[in-house]
């Protein structure tokens, strides 16, 4: 049983678009030709459908340790590197921390901007002032609106957030990547309406025995949901791999090896 107060009147503030929209007929509507951008990072690229399109949200969720913000630097690096600037907000670590693992991967700091709040009011008017190519939230559970009740992680401070995170992305064309922790049974905390709020669902997954991690694909407006990424988890950060059959091989073969020795004769 959860408690859920009822909202305020001012809780959908800024909710409603500010510009007015216009009433066009669709043959009219020109496609854009920069509509997508390359992250930097193939395995992802390709999981999106061919890059991060222009002010889409795309949600990211997995287990806690799964390597979720190591995806989220290493991707904030690879696009910063290609002359556009990238917002990197988190509730949950330091920019001293956040410091250390950029150092770790390597990832480096020309155009890369941190921001350690959960404000989402100020984490909005922090990424107008700089007007990046892509901001991040890392994670949805940390981030609250002040004039809605329910502390960060509720139920209505989840779908409130998400929800201004959407309208502020479409206006502005800012593309989002945000983080979501899954609950035990496998799907992404808070509610579910969570997922259908957002343009893209991924999911980072991997066994605790192996270096290994897949990203998968349950929804995407802008593309297919059949393809999987592959990466490896090593020192130095996550790993594209780039012969997935040949690795799995490998980790076949060694388990079918240590069943071998382990089973009595």
């Amino acid at each position: 049983m959860t408690e859920e107060r009822k909202e305020s009147s001012t809780s959908r503030r800024g909710l409603t678009p500010s510009r007015k929209t216009e009433l066009r007929p669709l043959s009219s509507v020109t496609g854009r030709t920069d509509q997508r951008r390359l992250s930097g990072i193939q395995e992802l690229d390709r999981v999106l459908g061919g890059g991060v399109v222009l002010g889409s949200v795309t949600l990211i969720g997995g287990d806690p340790g799964i390597g979720k913000s190591t995806l989220l630097l290493q991707v904030s690096g690879a696009v910063a590197q290609k002359g556009d600037k990238v917002v990197y907000a988190s509730g949950e670590e330091s920019s001293h921390q956040i410091k250390l693992r950029a150092d770790r991967l390597g990832v480096k700091g020309e155009g890369l901007y941190l921001l350690p709040e959960t404000d989402l009011e100020t984490i909005l008017q922090k990424m107008e002032s700089v007007s990046p190519r892509l901001g991040v939230i890392d994670s949805i559970q940390t981030v609250y609106l002040r004039d809605l009740d329910g502390v960060p992680g509720s139920i209505s401070q989840i779908r409130e957030c998400t929800q201004r995170l959407m309208y502020w992305a479409k206006l502005s064309g800012v593309s989002m990547l945000i983080s979501g922790h899954v609950t035990k049974e496998g799907a992404i905390a808070g509610p579910r309406v969570l997922e259908h709020i957002v343009d893209v669902v991924l999911y980072f997954e991997g066994e605790p025995f192996s270096a290994y991690r897949l990203l998968r694909s349950v929804k995407n407006r802008f593309g297919s949901t059949n393809e999987i990424g592959v990466f490896e988890m090593k020192e130095q950060g996550l790993v594209e791999v780039d012969n997935p059959s040949k690795a799995f091989l490998n980790i076949t073969i060694i388990f079918s090896e240590y069943l071998f020795l382990i089973t009595p004769v």
